[in-house]
């Protein structure tokens, strides 16, 4: 119902102001101070004084006069407080809130017909996932979730590297040495039984006999030039060594949960030839010059040149990104990718270079993020390999069980089997991981920190999705009908605020998926946890009469759903019981 209340005020202030013969171009529309009693308000006032010549609540109080409040479903009556013209919510507007939230849709907008591709997550397949890296799945995933909820038809892409030198390190040194050389892998999983050439190689190439090295980088280099070719041979070969790494890559990241509908391969853009037709077209540009054996852009607003193709006629990484965000363009309305900050310079010169290339880059966004870092002694290190993501969930995980073993009574430790604690301290150990990280504003810098993360009282995954398995207790042991209420018995202050709060939620959800920023939308999870536990305090649900006990019954089926669904947008699941 905000929504549907937003537009009525648009139209409103839209009318009055053009009936006062003022300028509608701006109408303020924005949320009310915090001392006021209102849904929406308008600042209108502020940008119109100087126009006109009249103080700002003066003309605040013309604008409110000018709105015929009767004419108006959403909207009971119309305020002034200083500059602000203030609306407040009606009857209606409470009624449909609480018959719409008993919806399993609610918060799902009308479908946009607009089709988006968000990559995102994208790791070099040489190895397991590491906990620096993590943030990338888990801001993409909620990313494309919450674009998803705003009516976009959404495809999650992982753009593989299969084509760059780690890859041929990687294949030259899966052929050349012998299990024998390597030591036993951390964990039973692909990725990290394949990671042990990776870093035998490497380390060879670094510390090996000069001639010896001197074979290998011919043998990588022919490699390198083999893909460029188009060789069947050499492709099949560095297929069996990414497709093997990024099948244990996908279990992990199958645990957060972050799932793909599609793996695109650099190689694809070599082997269609879509590469070598860009490179044409890139030498033809004004701004392409033959300098230090590379051909490269001289792009001007830039100090760094952007190389498209070596002297040994091999392209780079940009250069087939290049042809890959045009084939975006062909077939996606938008392509959204979420990125690390130190890639930040790529994206922009990339951009620039698809301008140049005639694209509309307005279909272009990109979601930069910072690191996820531990405090020292959070966790124990494996030597030479860091922290990776299967150490981090494994650990919270167990922290988890810890929990909420240690906050069973006697009447939950019979009621609860093993596998229910199991399932339960998976949900909240990975959502707690999860939502720790989606919930802080991407471009700044986390310290995950376990007593924050798994804090049941504190502004924290535990603490919302309590209030989800807390609605679901009261709903089966009263068997309620959710839909046979009515909003009339709900007159105390915090069953209002309550369904303020739950009303928000579509326009949370349109807000997040226009600034392409879900955090927000785990902000709001807090804001409805704590409102619904200051309503659970004050207003009694089965102790009520018949009348308010059926309302109050509706609103925590409300809450439940809309919970549910807040926390499902940024990928965290909702316990039916903790």
């Amino acid at each position: 119902m905000f929504l549907q209340m937003r537009a009525e005020v648009e139209d409103a202030l839209e009318t009055a102001l053009e009936t006062l013969d003022l300028p509608t171009a701006d109408l303020g529309v924005e949320e009310p101070p915090e001392d006021v009693d209102a849904v929406l308000a308008s600042s209108a006032a502020f940008r119109l004084a100087g126009e006109i010549g009249a103080p700002p609540p003066k003309v605040a109080a013309d604008v409110a006069d000018a709105i015929d409040v009767g004419s108006l479903t959403y909207v009971s009556a119309v305020t002034t407080q200083g500059p602000y013209v203030n609306f407040l919510p009606s009857d209606a507007y409470f009624a449909e809130t609480l018959d719409a939230a008993t919806d399993d849709d609610f918060g799902r907008l009308p479908d946009r017909e607009t089709s988006v591709v968000v990559e995102h997550t994208s790791a070099n397949p040489t190895g397991p996932v590491h906990v620096g890296r993590a943030r990338n799945p888990i801001i993409g995933d909620a990313v494309a979730r919450v674009l998803d909820y705003a009516g976009y038809d959404v495809d999650r892409h992982y753009y593989v590297n299969d084509a760059g030198r780690q890859i041929a390190v990687f294949t030259w040194a899966y052929e050349t040495f012998d299990e024998s050389d390597l030591p036993e892998p951390e964990r039973d999983s692909p990725e990290y039984e394949m990671v042990r050439y990776y870093r035998k190689g490497n380390s060879f190439l670094e510390d090996g006999d000069p001639d010896e090295v001197e074979t290998a980088e011919a043998e990588i280099q022919a490699i390198l030039q083999g893909l460029e070719a188009g060789d069947e041979t050499t492709y099949e070969r560095v297929a069996e060594v990414v497709d093997t790494v990024l099948g244990g890559m996908q279990t992990t990241l199958g645990r957060l949960p972050a799932e793909f509908d599609e793996f695109v391969k650099e190689t694809r853009f070599m082997r269609d030839g879509s590469t070598d037709e860009l490179v044409d077209r890139l030498k033809e540009l004004d701004c392409a010059v033959y300098e230090e054996d590379a051909w490269q852009l001289d792009l001007p607003d830039f100090e760094k040149n952007l190389v498209f193709l070596r002297s040994d006629d091999t392209s780079l990484y940009t250069t087939r990104d290049l042809a890959h965000h045009e084939w975006k363009f062909d077939n996606y309305d938008r392509a959204v990718t979420v990125l690390g900050e130190d890639h930040k310079l790529q994206a922009d010169q990339l951009s620039a270079a698809l301008e140049l290339l005639g694209n509309d880059t307005d279909q272009l966004r990109q979601v930069f993020y910072s690191w996820v870092n531990l405090p020292e002694g959070g966790m124990s290190t494996r030597e030479g390999t860091g922290i990776d993501l299967d150490d981090l969930l494994d650990e919270a995980i167990a922290r988890a069980r810890e929990e909420v073993e240690s906050r069973l009574d006697d009447r939950s430790r019979g009621e609860l089997d093993e596998d229910d604690i199991e399932r339960i301290a998976h949900q909240v150990g990975i959502g707690a991981v999860r939502y720790d990280i989606v919930s802080k504003q991407p471009t700044k810098g986390i310290t995950f920190e376990w007593d924050r993360a798994l804090d049941f009282e504190a502004q924290s995954a535990p603490y919302v999705q309590y209030i989800h398995a807390r609605c679901c207790g009261i709903l089966d042991e009263t068997g309620a009908d959710e839909r046979t209420a009515s909003f009339d018995h709900l007159d105390e202050p915090e069953e209002r605020a309550l369904l303020r709060v739950i009303a928000r939620f579509p326009a949370v959800i349109d807000e997040a998926a226009e600034d392409l920023q879900p955090h927000t939308v785990a902000t709001y999870t807090r804001d409805l946890a704590e409102t619904f536990n200051a309503f659970y305090r004050e207003c009694p649900v089965l102790d009520a009469d018949e009348e308010t006990r059926a309302a109050r019954l509706a609103l925590v089926a409300s809450t439940r759903h809309t919970v549910a669904n807040a926390l499902d947008a940024v990928g965290v699941a909702a316990p039916t019981s903790m």
